[in-house]
């Protein structure tokens, strides 16, 4: 696959050229985590062809360099990092496959959108705007290091697996965060719970029928950067009206799904259940009340929820057992934010996201994913999940840990980076911590003395379908990282801004 000569609608005519030629290359190939291969391959060969030293480690992360421009050998080196492979979520109701199907956006009043799927500006545009740079030759900038980094989304596999002797920079800019003015100094870190529970499926009875009762039309999103939002859980809500139906009906549970990524709170869940006959009419109305109820709860955050039934044809159901087990165990599960950072007032210290479920009467499991800016307390309230898990007999596991990043607020790049923007723009951009999770702390872990800054784009509804770039940040952006990379090494002094305090993240 090729990079197209010509910038097709909705790209053509966006500024910079090159950063959306790159973005709309990045949407062309699919790249689901774990299925980064083809793309990874396309930008080896992009690289060898332009004579630039590409490598590809045994954790499948591509490393490409390019030499200091002409008198600038003695400039620390500088690390570009980004991640290839993307949140893979769509409507129901999209026919996309992400292993086969190119990503479709539309411009729409500045904002580059996919309606229906994911976009991959998380984090396409900031694998863009480095292949952009490693282009360009009108760049005066010391030794370049990029670092497009693997399987980020499913457990950041790609920096777990970096060797700890490869990379030769001394700064790293991490492109991977998602708002315009703002420099991020820290993120959370963050593990998994895996829980699963055998199952025995058991026939209906004759005069039992089946249905289906979908939840849909939350907004879902990052399950870091927005779950101080309060947005609804579609897991959660569907179980606890599940529960509610167990007490009023004969209810018999067969599957429960919902969600599709750990990293996204969950848009929508379906289930299917069996009812006596007799008791069928009655669904329709409990479900009318219920929608109404939760209208009410999550006015003015979720505002286009359904809640429907149809029928539905049902051999078998999960015993009663297990269904027992598995609704009073989720509907008891914690999900949102726990606590707010005592030490960082306004962000998230913190949470989980109850993300993925998948109930059959053979079994089933699900997935939280916990995140904190303490490992102690987000080790903490990952013990909680699995002993409250345990309380029935149901399988439950830690996995995956990752460390946070904790931040400096007295890093030389930082001061560079700030005095670069408030040359440029005339103002001061702001320090943050954020709540979702970097890859800057495992390359923090294996890589001490790194100074490692991270900014972007402004970028709405990642992990989401309708996730949408601001095409203007975008041009903001590549001005800003070109000229930090200007400025690098050329001894221009720099100082830290009076406003160099951590906000809100």
């Amino acid at each position: 696959m090729n990079t197209p000569a010509h910038l097709p609608p909705p790209f053509a005519g966006l500024q910079p050229e090159p950063v959306w030629r790159h973005f709309a290359t990045l949407c062309h190939i699919p790249r689901p985590s774990k299925g980064e291969a083809a793309l990874r391959e396309h930008l080896r060969q992009w690289a060898i062809d332009r004579r630039l030293e590409a490598i590809v480690d045994e954790a499948g992360n591509l490393i490409i360099r390019k030499p200091a421009s002409p008198g600038r050998g003695n400039a620390p080196g500088t690390i570009l990092q980004a991640h290839l492979d993307m949140v893979c979520q769509k409507n129901s109701d999209t026919p996309h496959d992400f292993d086969k199907d190119p990503i479709t956006p539309i411009l729409r009043d500045g904002w580059l959108i996919a309606e229906n799927t994911t976009l991959g500006a998380d984090n396409g545009i900031g694998v863009a705007l480095i292949l952009a740079a490693l282009e360009d030759d009108s760049l005066i900038h010391g030794p370049l290091e990029a670092l497009l980094t693997v399987d980020e989304e499913a457990g950041m596999g790609g920096a777990r697996g970096l060797a700890e002797d490869l990379l030769r920079g001394r700064l790293m800019l991490n492109l991977d965060t998602e708002e315009w003015g703002q420099f991020y100094l820290g993120c959370a870190g963050g593990l998994d719970v895996n829980v699963s529970r055998a199952g025995r499926a058991e026939p209906l009875p004759d005069n039992f029928s089946g249905w289906r009762i979908d939840l849909r039309g939350l907004r879902g999103g990052h399950s870091g950067a927005d779950i101080h939002e309060e947005r609804g859980n579609a897991i959660k809500l569907l179980v606890r009206v599940l529960r509610d139906l167990e007490e009023k009906l004969s209810l018999r549970l067969s599957c429960l799904e919902g969600g599709s990524a750990r990293n996204a709170l969950p848009r929508e869940a379906f289930a299917l259940i069996a009812l006596p006959t007799a008791q069928a009419s009655r669904l329709n109305d409990l479900l009318e009340s219920w929608q109404a109820c939760l209208a009410t709860e999550l006015e003015g955050v979720e505002n286009e929820l359904t809640l429907r039934c149809q029928p539905a044809n049902i051999a078998h159901a999960m015993s009663a057992e297990n269904q027992a087990a598995w609704l009073a165990s989720l509907h008891a599960a914690p999900h949102g934010v726990r606590r707010m950072s005592r030490r960082l007032p306004g962000v998230v210290e913190t949470s989980n996201n109850l993300g993925i479920v998948t109930l059959t009467p053979a079994g089933g499991e699900c997935n939280f994913m916990v995140r904190s800016l303490i490992d102690s307390a987000g080790t903490a309230l990952a013990d909680e999940i699995v002993s409250l898990f345990s309380l029935s007999g149901t399988m439950a596991e830690k996995s995956g840990h990752y460390p946070g990043w904790a931040p400096n607020p007295a890093s030389p790049l930082l001061a560079l980076c700030q005095s670069v923007y408030r040359r440029e723009y005339g103002e001061d951009a702001t320090v943050h911590v954020i709540h979702a999770g970097l890859e800057c702390g495992l390359i923090g872990a294996k890589y001490p003395e790194l100074d490692i800054v991270s900014f972007g784009p402004i970028i709405r509804g990642a992990h989401a379908p309708g996730e949408a770039v601001e095409t203007t940040s975008v041009a903001q952006i590549w001005k800003l990282l070109t000229t930090i990379l200007t400025t690098i090494g050329t001894g221009v002094p720099c100082q830290p801004s009076s406003k160099a305090q951590i906000n809100v993240g």
